[in-house]
């Protein structure tokens, strides 16, 4: 017998980002996201899904770029305060620690404990029921010297399925 379940349970553990928007000298944000993968590499596309009501949705609409940030998994914690917490509330760099850095081309800062960052500009927006699916241009990508050399490896931060988001998904009949 098979039973009605939550579809995205089957699809974790996803691998976590960290998307930085806005502007580094005013209002700047960080969200969590798991719904980011490559979509072209001629010319180098990313696809991010952003929640509409977002503060980073607001922010991402008004500057059309973000950053991709990947964080290793000693961020787990600071993934998870980014992901439960709003902008609208919080200035999450402040209350997570994490350090902003100037980008090279776009004016959202980068997360600096991050080991790679994807600077992209937007060049499509598509609607997907309660998500917007920002479709970006990488225009600078770069990673820590560590990880070229062998130094480090890359050991990203991958999260349980976030039942506190979605669990209420399915609702009593």
């Amino acid at each position: 017998m098979k039973t009605d379940v939550e579809y995205l349970e089957f699809m974790w553990p996803m691998r976590h980002f960290l998307i930085t928007c806005g502007d580094i000298e005013t209002k700047s944000n960080i969200i969590a996201v798991s719904f980011c993968m490559p979509v072209s590499k001629e010319p180098p596309l990313i696809a991010c899904a952003i929640g509409r009501r977002t503060y980073s949705y607001k922010l991402i609409e008004s500057a059309k770029e973000l950053i991709v940030n990947v964080p290793p998994k000693e961020l787990k914690a600071k993934i998870y305060y980014c992901g439960f917490n709003s902008g609208f509330q919080v200035d999450k760099f402040k209350e997570t620690g994490l350090t902003p850095r100037p980008a090279r081309k776009v004016k959202a800062p980068i997360v600096d404990e991050c080991i790679a960052h994807m600077e992209c500009k937007v060049r499509q927006e598509i609607e997907t029921g309660d998500k917007i699916l920002f479709i970006g241009e990488v225009i600078e990508a770069y990673a820590d010297e560590a990880l070229l050399k062998g130094e480090r490896k890359v050991e990203y931060a991958k999260g349980d399925f976030p039942r506190k988001i979605y669990a209420t998904r399915f609702k009593s009949s």
